[in-house]
């Protein structure tokens, strides 16, 4: 391959990753083409794409963004990305495998999932599939922050409307009269 050309396909990888952080690296070498076009056609419908890469190529230009990825780089090699996030993206392509070898369960070992990465560090697919996506991260966080301060506000305000209802109690009372057969001192 000349200089030029891998050239040429080293800024052409660099403008489809251009800003990605999440992937799954799979190999899909043994589907046939039907297959691959029914997977890239259902992924796509979820703002999923799938990228067949040159190892030595997608290794130098990941490399290039901040993202290593070690032990996946034998064999054909499948990048996919899009989505929200890493967990989108990871159960999306596990929906999707799974609804395929329901229907063909000679097909199990065609797709090999190799590894996720997450906001550019390799993580194994089934760690990407339980992370929390942006907007959990958040809820989470807001939750830890808005518990104790809950917290502290029912032990302030649990005593002071404690002890407002008794005050309301006893102001309803209606005066008690003397009893009639009691003496009363003269003096």
């Amino acid at each position: 391959m000349s200089k030029m050309i891998k050239q040429m396909e080293i800024e052409a990888l660099r403008q489809s990753f251009a800003g990605v952080r999440n992937l799954v690296v799979m190999t899909s070498s043994r589907v046939d083409a039907g297959a691959d076009y029914q997977m890239r056609k259902a992924l796509r419908e979820k703002k999923i794409r799938l990228q067949q890469v040159k190892n030595t190529l997608a290794r130098r230009v990941l490399g290039d963004m901040g993202i290593t990825i070690d032990g996946v780089w034998e064999g054909p090699t499948t990048l996919a990305f899009g989505g929200e996030s890493v967990k989108e993206l990871a159960l999306a392509i596990d929906d999707y495998l799974r609804k395929w070898v329901a229907k063909d369960p000679k097909s199990k070992d065609k797709i090999k999932i190799k590894a996720a990465v997450a906001e550019g560090q390799q993580v194994t697919f089934d760690v990407a599939k339980t992370m929390p996506t942006r907007l959990e991260a958040i809820g989470e966080i807001v939750g830890m922050v808005l518990g104790p301060g809950s917290a502290i506000a029912g032990c302030l305000t649990g005593p002071v409307s404690q002890v407002a209802s008794q005050i309301q109690t006893i102001s309803e009372r209606k005066p008690e009269e003397a009893p009639a057969d009691t003496p009363t001192v003269a003096g």
